[in-house]
């Protein structure tokens, strides 16, 4: 039988250039990287074997597991035991994790992180104001609507609804050409729902009215009205800046 041809990786090679005025030696990891751009490759494509990997690059099999397992943590390669190890998704799970605890971790004024965290969710919805009312002026969202809705039940109930609020701000981002705004959104939001309890936050009683300005903002965002949805925005934080003790202009 014959053997199944292998893929020629041309960037794959043994690192001759540093000299002792280099200011920096590229590590195993910032070469893997670099081997991954070079190549064109995409989330899902397979590297070379850890032994190719070791003979390209000219370095030990201890250098090799150290750099995919430093790239593992940061989502660049996922490891599947039995298969080999792939170019990762690339997603912002290592931040949000990273965020989490140094919300948690902050010396003297607790709240401070979280207080940045939020400036940097209204900056990304007021920044993307504009280009979201754009994409959603003249349309019809029922489902935008249908989430609405149930953010506005729960909160009758006095209880919170993060499912509902994220895939709402997520939906919002959807149509736009711009997937990185969408997972930086999704990333701090993440990192705001998991901090707020691990602090013992209750934004409870406004419940109803940020449930509700969820809906003051598609509603403006459909009729293609940037500043009623930039109102719109300030109203949806101003609960968490309440209990943040944030003071608004």
């Amino acid at each position: 039988m014959a053997t199944p041809l292998r893929r020629s990786f041309t960037t794959l090679t043994v690192d001759t250039t540093h000299t002792a005025s280099a200011p920096r030696r590229a590590t195993t990891a910032d070469r893997i990287k670099d081997f991954i751009l070079g190549e064109g490759l995409r989330p899902g494509d397979p590297l070379p074997t850890e032994a190719e990997l070791c003979g390209h690059l000219g370095v030990s099999r201890s250098s090799v597991r150290e750099a995919i397992r430093t790239l593992s943590t940061l989502d660049i390669v996922e490891v599947r035991h039995g298969h080999g190890t792939f170019v990762g998704d690339m997603s912002l799970d290592a931040l949000v994790e990273a965020l989490v605890f140094r919300g948690v971790l902050s010396p003297g004024d607790e709240l401070r992180a979280l207080r940045d965290v939020v400036e940097v969710r209204q900056a990304l919805d007021s920044a993307m104001a504009a280009r979201i009312v754009a994409s959603l002026a003249g349309t019809s969202n029922p489902e935008l609507h249908a989430l609405v809705d149930e953010m506005v039940a729960t909160a009758a109930e006095g209880r919170s609804f993060p499912k509902q609020d994220r895939a709402f701000h997520t939906a919002l981002l959807a149509r736009l050409d711009n997937s990185l705004v969408g997972q930086l959104v999704a990333a701090f939001w993440d990192v705001h729902t998991a901090v707020v309890p691990k602090l013992g936050l209750s934004v409870a009683a406004d419940l109803d009215a940020t449930a509700r300005a969820h809906g003051l903002m598609l509603d403006a965002a459909e009729a293609g009205d940037v500043e009623a949805f930039q109102a719109a925005v300030v109203a949806h934080y101003e609960p968490i800046d309440r209990a943040l003790g944030v003071t608004t202009a």
